[in-house]
Formats: C-alpha cells, sequence, structure tokens
C-alpha cells in the first residue's frame, strides 16, 4: 500500500498483541479508512459490518440500520431469527455469533461507518458500550476495529467519551491525505506518467485523497483527467462537494455555508468576522461547527505571528473544496474541457498561486527538512502587515517560520512554470518587506529570506535576496 505502510504496521502489532484491543480509524471521507482495513487483514475478518449512508432513502432510519446490521449477522453465519428490535438486542446476537464461531484464534470485528448507525435516539452508543465493557475487553482474542469519516463523532463519542467508553480506545490512527511524494508514487504504481509540476497541480486540485485520484486514466494530460473528473457531462465527482458534506454531517448546509465563508479569504478569518459574514450567532453552536470542520481536515485554526490568541483565525485547507467552490460550484459550466481551455486564463494562474501557498502549508516537514531544521520546534503562519503610513497598503507575507533557534524564515511561495526571476521592482517589495518583519521580531533573532518555487531561481543581480531555494523537487521527497 502507498503511503499506509506505518499504519498496516501497527495494525498487525495489535492484531498479535494477545490482548483485547479497540481501535478507532479516523480521517476525512474519501481518505481509504476501508481499504486501509480490508489490505491490511484480508479474510483474517471475522466480522464486517457498514453503516447505510444517511444520503440513502431510509439511511437515517434506526430500523433500516438495524436490519441492515441483521443481515451482516446471517451473512457471516448466524442463523435466521427474529430480527433485533432495537440495539442492545443486535450487539449480543453479535456476542453470540463470536461466541459460536471462537476457536481460541484471535478474532477480528470491523464496524465500519460508525457514526452513520448512531441515528437520532436510538440508543446506539449506549449498546455499544455495553458490548465493549461487558463482553469485548474480556476477551483477549477479540480485536474491534471502528471507523468513521465523521471525525467529530469519532472523537467526541468514542476516543473523548466520559461516559462509560472512558479511556475504552486502545489505540487510535489518523489517516491524512498522501504527500506530494506519495501521490507520485501512487501514480507512478498504477502507470500514469506526469510531471512533477503536473502532479503539484493535481495535488492543488484533488488534494493527495486517493479515492480521487483513483480515477486518472492512463495516456490522457492533466488536464484532460480534471476535464473528465470534474467537467465533462456525468462527470464522477461533479456533486462531490454535496455528497461529501451530506455524508460527513447531521447539519450539511449550515457546514457548506460555513465553508464557503471561510474561503472567501486567502489567509481565513476570524470567529468574529465568519459570525458576521456567515450571520451564525458567535455562540457554542459556531463553535461546535468550526471544531467539526476543523477535525474532520476541511479547515485549521492558527494563530498568525505577532498576534494574540483573541486573532486566531479558521482558514480552509482542502483543496479539492477550495477548488471546486471556486470553478465547479453553483458556476453551471458547460464547457466539457473548461481545465484544457483555461489552463493560461488570469483566474486559473491566480488560482494556482494560492493553491501552491496551501500545498506548502501542508508539506511543513519536507520544508523544515529542506531547511536542514527538521528537529527544530517551530510555528507557521502567513502574515498581513499593515504599515503605518496610512497612504500604503501594506504587505502579505506567504509563510513566516518562527524558529526556536532564534531564527525567522520569510518565505515566498512561487508556482512558475519556469525558473523564477527576481525582477528589479519585485526586489524592493522583498527589501519592504523584510524592513517591516525586522521591525516586528526579537533583536536576538536574524531574517533569513527564502524562496519556495517550482523550478528554482534564474541568477541575476537580485537572486541573492535569498539565502535558501526551495523546489518541488525537495518537496517531493
Amino acid at each position: 500500500m502507498i503511503g499506509r505502510e506505518k499504519e498496516e504496521k501497527t495494525l498487525n502489532a495489535l492484531y498479535n498483541s494477545g490482548s483485547a484491543e479497540l481501535v478507532a480509524i479516523y480521517g476525512r471521507r474519501r481518505i481509504g479508512k476501508t481499504y486501509l482495513v480490508d489490505e491490511t487483514f484480508g479474510d483474517r475478518i471475522t466480522f464486517h459490518h457498514a453503516g447505510l449512508s444517511p444520503i440513502e432513502e431510509g439511511g437515517n432510519s434506526m430500523k433500516k440500520q438495524l436490519e441492515h446490521f441483521y443481515y451482516s449477522l446471517v451473512m457471516h453465519g448466524m442463523k435466521a431469527q427474529a430480527k433485533p428490535k432495537d440495539w442492545l438486542e443486535a450487539f449480543f446476537m453479535l456476542e453470540m455469533l463470536l461466541k459460536e464461531k471462537d476457536d481460541g484464534s484471535r478474532q477480528l470485528v470491523f464496524l465500519d461507518e460508525l457514526p452513520w448507525m448512531d441515528t437520532k435516539r436510538s440508543g446506539f452508543i449506549t449498546a455499544f458500550e455495553g458490548f465493549w465493557n461487558t463482553y469485548a475487553c474480556h476477551r483477549h482474542n477479540l480485536m474491534v476495529i471502528v471507523c468513521g469519516s465523521a471525525n467529530s463523532w469519532i472523537l467526541d463519542k468514542l476516543i473523548n467519551n466520559h461516559g462509560g467508553l472512558y479511556g475504552r480506545v486502545t489505540y487510535e490512527i489518523e489517516l491524512f491525505p498522501f504527500t506530494l511524494g506519495e501521490t507520485k508514487s501512487y501514480f507512478n504504481e498504477r502507470g500514469i506518467i506526469l510531471s512533477d509540476y503536473d502532479i503539484a497541480q493535481s495535488y492543488m486540485i484533488f488534494g493527495g485523497v486517493p479515492y480521487y485520484l483513483k480515477y486518472f486514466e492512463k495516456g490522457l494530460s492533466l488536464a484532460e483527467n480534471v476535464d473528465n473528473i470534474l467537467f465533462k457531462k456525468g462527470a464522477v465527482l461533479r456533486n462531490e462537494f454535496d455528497r461529501l458534506f451530506a455524508s460527513v454531517f447531521s447539519n450539511p448546509d449550515t457546514m457548506m455555508h460555513l465553508v464557503q465563508t471561510i474561503g472567501k479569504k486567502r489567509i481565513g478569518l476570524t470567529r468574529e468576522e465568519i459570525s458576521k459574514e456567515s450571520k451564525i450567532s458567535s455562540g457554542s453552536n459556531l463553535t461546535g461547527y468550526l471544531n467539526a470542520l476543523i477535525t474532520s481536515g476541511f479547515a485549521t485554526k492558527y494563530q498568525p505571528f505577532q498576534s494574540g490568541k483573541r486573532d486566531m483565525k479558521y482558514k480552509l485547507i482542502d483543496p479539492f473544496c477550495l477548488f471546486y467552490l471556486k470553478f465547479v460550484y453553483d458556476r453551471n459550466i458547460s464547457d466539457e474541457q473548461f481545465y484544457e481551455h483555461n489552463l493560461d486564463s488570469p483566474a486559473v494562474v491566480s488560482w494556482r498561486g494560492l493553491a501552491f501557498e496551501n500545498v506548502c502549508f501542508q508539506h511543513i516537514r519536507e520544508i523544515k527538512n529542506a531547511l536542514g531544521i527538521s528537529g527544530v520546534a517551530t510555528r507557521e503562519s502567513s502574515w498581513s502587515i499593515k504599515n503605518d503610513n496610512e497612504e500604503s497598503d501594506g504587505t502579505q507575507i506567504d509563510m513566516v517560520i518562527d524558529r526556536n533557534d532564534n531564527i525567522v524564515d520569510m518565505c515566498e511561495i512561487k508556482y512558475s512554470s519556469e525558473d523564477f526571476v527576481v525582477t528589479k521592482s519585485y526586489d524592493r517589495v522583498l527589501r519592504n518587506r523584510a524592513a517591516l518583519l525586522r521591525d516586528k521580531i526579537s533583536r536576538k533573532k536574524a531574517l533569513h529570506s527564502i524562496l519556495i518555487t517550482t523550478f528554482g531561481l534564474k541568477y541575476n543581480e537580485y537572486s541573492g535576496d535569498f539565502v535558501k531555494v526551495i523546489t518541488l523537487e525537495e518537496l517531493f521527497q
């Protein structure tokens, strides 16, 4: 498996631990949780059940969920009998099935999309608590794996549960999107030949999500693949945005509205700004919504450089959502070759620059490795600066890396189709930014100017502005 070697090794170690294990696997929808478990264990799974999607008709019905669970029990060897009336009875049936199949060897129960089973007033979590505390935790040969795309549910109801399931999860695994390097390995494994430049663009659109990448076809260019996946009539991901939120959140319209609000500004918005723009009152509900977006991998919360906690910003970081909102959502585009026809359009060129910044923030580890500071504690953020002179518009620094070794890295991020050139006017901009930043940082700290770009820096009289140049090659490491 590409990019999941560590998780596979961990799961096999837990399988062989000789103790009862309750393992929670969570991560953004479409990230490959089910694939990881299926590929790791194959026919070693004793019982496998997946909840019914709330998108489907009847999926939110407790009766349908119970009926589906019953059929899974029968499929795995339980003798046909009266269907369970509630989840307590359903989990009792599972206990009886496991006892009947128990020959002393390891048993593995895989419950996929667990949050979908927890319909309103179903008593599901109480029943699952009873199953684990009364039966499963006492069976040293039993391993239970639960998965879910509703990360906030997994965290609140299981991992951070303060009731009967408190401290019961023995191991948690959060799955993240592929890195640039893993995305390249995935394409190579499937025989899809793209340049690093185009793989980076694919990452800006699909974010290293395996489910999205699997729709790439051999022999097609990046633009042809993007058009086939998103813009052609009947494109497989044309309606993915709505499906994505409907399958993860119980209030998808509200969450999509919040995502659209936060995504309007590249550096994000404060809580107060979000409340004002979205017309959602700044109370506990908004806190829960924002936390759910963060735990589900769609947004992040960060403290801008040299600012206080009251200035914390929420920023949309999911590449697919950012691209979809920019070019697909509510646009009714009829051009089935939209991306190919707009490769050099101002809108796409501008988007590439902003999207590459987002990719760089998602590859901080690789940037730190390139700087030789992998072991140094750092804090990263973008920074908007207002000049004291009211006639000046101020400036924006793409990325500031505040290092514990008394150095601040001022990073310029440029997505270019060739070696980047520092012109005389841009040299002036860089010097102005450096002067503004030096005025704000401690005098004990040195300031380094860093360029993060695609191919490199063209040598000229101004190229010495940067003490280090990081290229795509290093981001792919």
